[in-house]
């Protein structure tokens, strides 16, 4: 389920929803949670969690979370810099940067994150947990992680240009 949001351009994207049941003296009482990911395609990215006594009430919780909690990823083009291990919990996910036209070669959850977030050329591999809950973690802790050129340039104390000449560029 995709939809876009006019007011600000922003990519809505369901990841799951659970039922989740309490018995009780009287019954049963159900209740959903429901897990969203929100990105403007552009870079920025949010998730978010939600409960509730019903599935719209949980999903919009879920959105109006993700919406609060986006952060900034530094892209390349419509690829990542380069190759970064995820972890979280007993999830871990290798991504890695693809050529032009490759294409989003990811499952689940991580494939979501990375449509909304605007990474068009990447490969993604699960290790792990199943938890579609702790591999968007995961995936966040790493994107989170990535390093630009400058960045590296800085930290490392040499010119741009010896780095950028290291690593060619993809596609």
């Amino acid at each position: 389920m995709e939809k876009v949001d006019n007011k600000q351009e922003l990519i809505e994207k369901m990841v799951a929803v659970n039922r989740v049941t309490k018995v009780v003296k009287g019954g049963r009482i159900m209740r959903f949670s429901a897990i969203a990911v929100v990105g403007d395609g552009n870079g920025r990215v949010g998730m978010g969690t939600g409960k509730g006594r019903e599935v719209p009430l949980a999903v919009q919780k879920a959105m109006e979370e993700a919406r609060a909690n986006m952060l900034h990823i530094e892209l390349m083009g419509g690829t990542l810099h380069h190759k970064i291990i995820g972890k979280h919990g007993a999830s871990k996910i290798l991504m890695q940067p693809a050529s032009t036209g490759t294409g989003v070669i990811a499952g689940g959850p991580v494939r979501m994150l990375f449509e909304a977030v605007g990474i068009r050329d990447v490969l993604a591999k699960n290790i792990g947990s199943s938890n579609p809950h702790n591999i968007l973690r995961a995936a966040i802790k790493g994107l989170q992680s990535l390093n630009s050129p400058v960045e590296a340039a800085a930290r490392r104390g040499l010119p741009l240009e010896t780095i950028q000449k290291r690593h060619k560029p993809i596609g």
